[in-house]
């Protein structure tokens, strides 16, 4: 049976934190507010876990699961040739909506999916999804809907479609907008804009102005 805590009262919240947190130990699902839309999210270090997350949401593995991190220094452990200008996006616009495609640490021992050595990785603007990993580490995080559908712009949506495959519900309220975060590649020399959604290649390009953009 899924647990849905009220993360706009102070009590629920602590106690929905903590449960969260238990449960992504434990390998199981939880969905979280994000600054874009409600994703649902698992262990990123658990291949089980992720495996159940791509299963809930119908999703093969040739569409990976991005992950999300609680603070832009844990990039130091999971990425490698990460350039110059790489940090200076991160510097730039995180936390907040960009995802950086970049190369993985080949120690790493997880399974996201078909990645081909690279990992989709973004920090959160949202409180509650910062704090959630800040304390587990982390997370591979994708869209709380089942594919095909709409993303969840609120907890209730999320919960409609995806029930009691999740173990935690923390409920922020609405989120701010359903425009996703930007995309930008950078295992190559120049950054490469592979999605146009937060932020612009005007914005992008105030900080890397070789920007490229996809075809």
């Amino acid at each position: 049976m899924a647990r849905r805590y009220d993360c706009n009262e102070a009590t629920d919240r602590v106690t929905g934190l903590r449960e969260a947190a238990s449960a992504v130990r434990r390998g199981e699902l939880v969905v979280l507010p994000t600054d874009t839309v409600y994703g649902i999210g698992a262990d990123a270090f658990s291949a089980e876990a992720v495996s159940d997350l791509l299963d809930a949401k119908g999703r093969g593995r040739n569409m990976p699961t991005p992950v999300l991190i609680g603070s832009p220094n844990t990039l130091h452990g999971l990425v490698t040739d990460f350039s110059e200008q790489a940090w200076e996006l991160v510097d730039a616009f995180w936390p907040g909506a960009l995802t950086l495609v970049a190369k993985h640490q080949p120690s790493l021992q997880w399974d996201l999916g078909d990645t081909r050595g690279t990992v989709a990785i973004r920090m959160p603007l949202h409180p509650v999804a910062i704090e959630l990993l800040t304390e587990v580490g982390p997370m591979a995080v994708s869209s709380a809907n089942l594919t095909g559908h709409p993303s969840p712009e609120d907890c209730d949506a999320a919960q409609g479609m995806l029930g009691d495959s999740v173990s935690v519900y923390l409920d922020g309220g609405p989120t701010p907008g359903i425009v996703p975060s930007s995309i930008v590649d950078v295992t190559g020399k120049v950054p490469v804009l592979l999605r146009a959604g937060a932020l612009s290649p005007e914005e992008l390009r105030k900080v890397v102005p070789d920007l490229e953009v996809a075809n």
